[in-house]
């Protein structure tokens, strides 16, 4: 069974997609493409039932907890029943991750990003993670992606920069109680999903960082109140220069003056002014770049991720029947070798690099009864049969007709 370092286990095709290329394959004939087809209809509808009893228990687990709920709930939770709720919603959303193939990055991987400079798509930020009672990130696809800019020491030329990127990028926090969350209910958990994220950028996501001024922003705000004193100070040593220390004391005199004080006011407004100015378009730079970069929050989020994972799920089941049905010999396939197959395939085919997760898959087909193992070896059941072990589970999740 190969093992990569450099793959992931998620598939990127769609289901549907994914059926039709296998439907196509030369060793299926048309009775067996169109069963294969009936297959794969009973594999989703099956997978799609027992996620829709997993989102349901999210639900209901993330409902007093959701930011965006418009439900009153009939009985509101104490502190000590708000904890081990809290704590439910992580553990839980924890084996969907797990589920989706994604894979969750520790504090250490998140203060590595803080300390890299923010790529030229990003905002300098300065995050504190203190201000999280519990915050988890997770990443899916670790790429190489194309930006494009344009700078003025290139004479505004276009110009593609290749950076790393995480395709998707997921944050679930509880913030604790803080002056800069007073609009903020600390007492709820928020989900956050985005798309293309630089890894040198992730602190931009984390709520509650504040906009850094780079260098030569801040000695542009101070410049108007160096300035001004400048000019004042200039003054006053040029008339001791020139009429003698008597000049000194007029000086001084003008320094207290009501006119004087007034300019050293305006250069501290103008200052101020400046540094409001600039942090305001800093912070319209973020707030562009997460509207286009953010997929969905909350609610949404948990029902997004869990449509993933019921995807992910039929993806691997179908894949390691077709395989195991089609081409292995009749005394069937090593878990090794299915997974290697099922790779190479899948590369030939779509030049996609995958590391297939074959004990999941194979763990699959076991609760389906469609596979049967024989020493080490594992051997698909007939379609005909697989056809009918799936139709008889989903006629039996309900039993109440006793006819």
């Amino acid at each position: 069974m190969a093992e990569y370092s450099d793959r992931e286990h998620f598939i990127p095709v769609r289901m549907s997609d994914l059926v039709e290329l296998l439907s196509k394959d030369s060793r299926l004939s048309s009775q067996e493409r169109e069963e294969f087809r009936q297959f794969c209809r009973l594999v989703a509808a099956v997978w799609h039932f027992e996620y829709h009893e997993k989102l349901q228990q999210l639900k209901d687990a993330y409902a007093p907890l959701d930011p965006d709920s418009e439900t009153k709930p009939l009985q509101p939770l104490d502190a000590e029943q708000r904890a081990q709720r809290i704590q439910e919603v992580f553990e839980k959303f924890d084996q969907l991750m797990k589920s989706a193939n994604f894979k969750r990055l520790g504090k250490e991987d998140i203060y590595e990003a803080m300390k890299q400079l923010p790529s030229d798509w990003g905002i300098a930020t300065e995050a504190d993670l203190d201000l999280f009672e519990e915050l988890r990130a997770y990443a899916r696809g670790d790429v190489v992606g194309e930006r494009t800019r344009r700078v003025w020491w290139k004479f505004f030329r276009l110009e593609t920069l290749k950076l790393p990127l995480h395709s998707r990028l997921v944050l679930i926090a509880k913030l604790r109680k803080h002056k800069r969350f007073s609009e903020i209910d600390t007492n709820a958990v928020y989900l956050k999903v985005f798309k293309d994220i630089p890894k040198s950028d992730i602190e931009m996501l984390l709520p509650g960082t504040r906009v850094r001024l780079s260098q030569l922003d801040r000695a542009m705000i101070v410049y108007p109140l160096v300035t001004g004193v400048g000019l004042i100070l200039f003054k006053i040593v040029s008339q001791v220069l020139e009429r003698g220390p008597a000049a000194l004391v007029a000086g001084v005199g003008a320094l207290a003056s009501w006119t004087v004080a007034l300019a050293l006011a305006g250069y501290g407004y103008r200052s101020y002014s400046s540094y409001q100015v600039k942090k305001q378009t800093y912070n319209l730079r973020l707030t562009r770049s997460l509207y286009f970069l953010t997929l969905a929050s909350n609610t949404a989020g948990i029902m997004r991720l869990l449509d993933e994972a019921e995807e992910q799920e039929c993806r691997e089941t179908v894949l390691a029947y077709f395989y195991l049905w089609k081409y292995a010999p009749p005394e069937g396939w090593t878990a090794e070798q299915l997974d290697d197959y099922v790779e190479m395939d899948l590369e030939a085919k779509l030049k996609l690099k995958v590391d297939f997760e074959i004990d999941d898959a194979l763990e699959k087909l076991e609760r389906l009864g469609i596979v049967v193992q024989s020493d080490s070896k594992y051997r698909a059941v007939p379609i005909q049969t697989a056809l009918e072990k799936i139709d008889y589970r989903w006629d039996n999740y309900f039993q109440y007709n006793q006819a």
